[in-house]
C-alpha cells in the first residue's frame, strides 16, 4: 500500500467514498553541495609549509609551485568543515530553541501578530477532508501551464473501489475530467481529477494569479509554404514514442565525474560549449537541417503504430453501459464541440 500524504473523501453529488492521495512523482536524489567553512590561509604562508625532503614549500623552485599544488596544500593544512544554520534572534544574535518558534505575520516593520496551532486549526475548510467534484470539463480544455503537483488517488478500502470505478468509467466515457478543491499544507487549490484504471490521477492546479499572461509579439505577413513544408519534413523524421527513461541528468553526471577527479587528484579539463551562429538565411538553414536528418523509416513506423494503437489507459475501468457504440462516441465528442464553438464566438 503506497504511503498516504492526505486522507479524506471524494464526493460526486450524494455519492462519497473514502480515498487517500500518494505523490505520483519522486525527486531523484541529486548530488548535494553543502556550505562548508574553509579558513583563508595565513598571509605569511606559515600554515602552508610542507616538509618534503627537508625542504619547505616556500623554498621550492617557483616553476614547481603549480596552482593545483598550492591549492592541494591549502586544503590539507585547513580542512573544510560543515557549517550549520540555527534559528537566532536577529537583533541580539542569541540562539533560539526550536520549541519557542511560532507562526507570525509581520503587519508592520518589526511588529508581528502570532498564532497558536489551535487558532490555525480552526481555519480548516471542508476541502481539508472532502474533494467535491463541482464541475466537469473536456480533458483537453485545461491548459498544462496550470498543472502543479500530481498525485495518485486510491480508493481507501474495498467498498470505495466500486464507487471510484463507476465514477471513473462515466468520466472516461464522456471524455471529461473533474474539477474540485483540496486544502493541503494550509493552501486551498483547485484540483483536476482524471480516471486511471481502478484509481485516478489528481493534479493540483495553479490559480489565475500564479500564471502570467503570455506577452508574445505579433507576427506580420504569412509563412512561406516551402519553409513550412521543410520544417514539417524535419519534424516528421524525428517523430517517435515518448520514453522518459531515455532522458538523464547530464549535469549531475558531469558533476559526479568532477567529484571523482578531484578526489583522485586527476587533472580537470574544461568543457567548451559552442554558441550557435545566428540564422541569417532561414530557408538555407532549413534545407541544411533537412539534409542532416537521418532517414524517417523508423519514425514513420513508430508513428503508424502509435496511430493504430488504442488508448489503453481506461481499459481496466470500462463497465457495461446501456446504449450502442454510436451513442458513446457522440457523447464523448459533444463537450469538445461545444468548447470549440465558444472559443470561436470569443
Amino acid at each position: 500500500m503506497p504511503r498516504a500524504s492526505w486522507r479524506g473523501y471524494l464526493r460526486l453529488s450524494l455519492v462519497s467514498c473514502p480515498i487517500y492521495l500518494s505523490p505520483a512523482t519522486a525527486r531523484t536524489k541529486p548530488i548535494r553541495l553543502h556550505q562548508v567553512w574553509r579558513a583563508a590561509p595565513a598571509e605569511d604562508g606559515g600554515d602552508l609549509e610542507d616538509q618534503v625532503g627537508g625542504q619547505d614549500v616556500s623554498e621550492r623552485p617557483a616553476s614547481r609551485l603549480t596552482p593545483d599544488y598550492v591549492e592541494d596544500q591549502a586544503e590539507r593544512a585547513r580542512p573544510a568543515t560543515r557549517i550549520t544554520l540555527r534559528p537566532h534572534d536577529r537583533s541580539t544574535g542569541e540562539e533560539v530553541e526550536k520549541e519557542e518558534v511560532v507562526r507570525g505575520y509581520e503587519y508592520d516593520r518589526g511588529h508581528y501578530v502570532t498564532f497558536t496551532p489551535d487558532e490555525l486549526k480552526a481555519l480548516d475548510l471542508e476541502s481539508s477532508k472532502v474533494i467535491d467534484l463541482e464541475m466537469f470539463v473536456p480533458r483537453g480544455e485545461v491548459d498544462p501551464v496550470y498543472f502543479n503537483s500530481p498525485y495518485y488517488l486510491y480508493p481507501d478500502g474495498q467498498m470505495a473501489i466500486a464507487a471510484i470505478r463507476v465514477i471513473g468509467a462515466a468520466m472516461a466515457d464522456a471524455g471529461v475530467v473533474g474539477i474540485g478543491r483540496l486544502t493541503m499544507s494550509r493552501r486551498e487549490r483547485m484540483v483536476m481529477v482524471d480516471p486511471r484504471g481502478t484509481g485516478m490521477v489528481l493534479i493540483t492546479l495553479r490559480t489565475a494569479d500564479e500564471v502570467r499572461a503570455p506577452q508574445f509579439g505579433k507576427a506580420d505577413g504569412t509563412i512561406d509554404p516551402e519553409m513550412l513544408a521543410i520544417a514539417r519534413a524535419i519534424i516528421g523524421q524525428r517523430l517517435g514514442k515518448f520514453d522518459p527513461s531515455r532522458f538523464r541528468d547530464r549535469y549531475q553526471e558531469s558533476l559526479r565525474e568532477l567529484i571523482e577527479a578531484k578526489m583522485k587528484g586527476l587533472p580537470i579539463k574544461g568543457r567548451e560549449i559552442s554558441t550557435p551562429a545566428p540564422v541569417i538565411d532561414l530557408m538555407a538553414a532549413l534545407k541544411r537541417s533537412l539534409g542532416q536528418e537521418p532517414p524517417a523509416a523508423k519514425g514513420a513506423k513508430a508513428n503508424k503504430r502509435a496511430k493504430a494503437a488504442p488508448d489503453r489507459r481506461q481499459r481496466a475501468l470500462l463497465l457495461p453501459v446501456s446504449g450502442g457504440r454510436e451513442t458513446k462516441e457522440k457523447s464523448a465528442t459533444e463537450p469538445a464541440t461545444v468548447a470549440t464553438g465558444r472559443r470561436k464566438k470569443a
